[in-house]
């Protein structure tokens, strides 16, 4: 796998958080040597910043002159919980390259690994949210596009939803977004069932809340009963993963009860699906995760986990509750052959 990243991810300072602090960033580098040091083969390059028009596709023109002039003066705050310093500008920069990366290799043949900081997937076209400054899946899957790729899926797995990513493609019907995340009165408060894209993208967002406190077999249902059958049906010519970490059980922000191994799975389920769809590896791209060593084990295991899963490995039976799938699957049965019946 190649991991895409650079050192000045570790450069943003974000005062308004206690948990998106410059630590993270190691613990989720030690995951790429753990993966290694068990076999995995991990090839580190370093990032480029994104390039101008994969921006632009995402965010305001106003939008980034304020992130570039607010970080180049020292920094400021953005929102309750998301503020920048004099390095995060390079940092998010260099974040969307690296993501931008990702996706290049994987359209070339090569799964890959866009470890970096500050996350992306709150962040919207013209707005910071939730530690997020840009928004690194949604340039991704831009760029993607620009190279020439049809139809570019975005999953989700991140426990709070994605609520940025959403916003950027709810009327693009060439991008799929797909997520699982915690539901409830849960931040960021968006990701009902109900919420399937507008316009030509109608029926091209899906959403599938969880309960708090959720395991394994929640996530089973949600990937067996919705999101690995309407991914097969899109059948994408890559699939962009936003792969966030909060949803362990040792995590201090998210509630659910998920451990390393899980997300092994997860990523051997996605990379299996994609190797059957396009013969494209997935690309990953880091969200969020706050407790370092769960972050380090997490990023070990989806490594692994995609590597057995483009080899032709089996990936874990996506089977589960199916009492958490009626709003999701009648919200997007009129969109999804596969979700009806049954």
């Amino acid at each position: 796998m190649l991991v895409y990243t650079h050192p000045a991810c570790r450069k943003h300072l974000n005062p308004s958080s206690g948990v998106e602090v410059p630590e993270r960033y190691p613990a989720a580098l030690a995951g790429a040597e753990a993966a290694a040091r068990d076999g995995a083969p991990v090839e580190v390059r370093r990032s480029e910043p994104a390039p101008e028009a994969a921006l632009l596709a995402v965010h305001e023109r106003g939008y980034l002159k304020l992130l570039r002039e607010l970080s180049s003066s020292g920094g400021g705050v953005l929102d309750p919980d998301t503020a920048l310093g004099p390095g995060s500008w390079e940092a998010a920069l260099l974040a969307a390259g690296a993501a931008a990366g990702a996706a290049e290799a994987a359209l070339s043949g090569a799964a890959s690994f866009a470890l970096v900081r500050p996350p992306g997937h709150h962040a919207g076209r013209g707005r910071a949210m939730g530690f997020c400054l840009i928004n690194n899946a949604a340039v991704a899957a831009a760029h993607a596009r620009a190279l020439g790729a049809r139809r570019v899926a975005v999953l989700d797995w991140d426990v709070h939803h994605g609520n940025g990513t959403q916003e950027i493609f709810y009327a693009a019907g060439d991008v799929l977004y797909l997520s699982v995340h915690r539901g409830g009165l849960f931040y960021p408060g968006t990701g009902h069932p109900e919420e399937v894209g507008a316009g030509p993208g109608k029926g091209f967002t899906v959403n599938v809340p969880l309960p708090a406190g959720s395991g394994e077999g929640g996530y089973a249902a949600a990937f067996g009963g919705v999101l690995l059958p309407v991914l097969e049906e899109f059948a994408p010519e890559l699939v962009v993963v936003s792969a966030g970490y909060d949803a362990h059980a040792s995590d201090p922000l998210g509630g659910m009860r998920l451990e390393a191994g899980s997300f092994g799975r997860f990523a051997a389920a996605v990379a299996s699906l994609a190797r059957r769809a396009s013969g494209t590896p997935p690309a990953f791209v880091l969200e969020g995760g706050y407790e370092a060593g769960a972050l380090t084990a997490c990023v070990a295991a989806t490594i692994r986990g995609a590597g057995e899963g483009e080899t032709g490995g089996e990936p874990w039976p996506a089977e589960g509750r199916g009492d958490l799938l009626g709003p999701p699957r009648r919200a997007l049965a009129p969109y999804w052959e596969s979700l009806r019946g049954g």
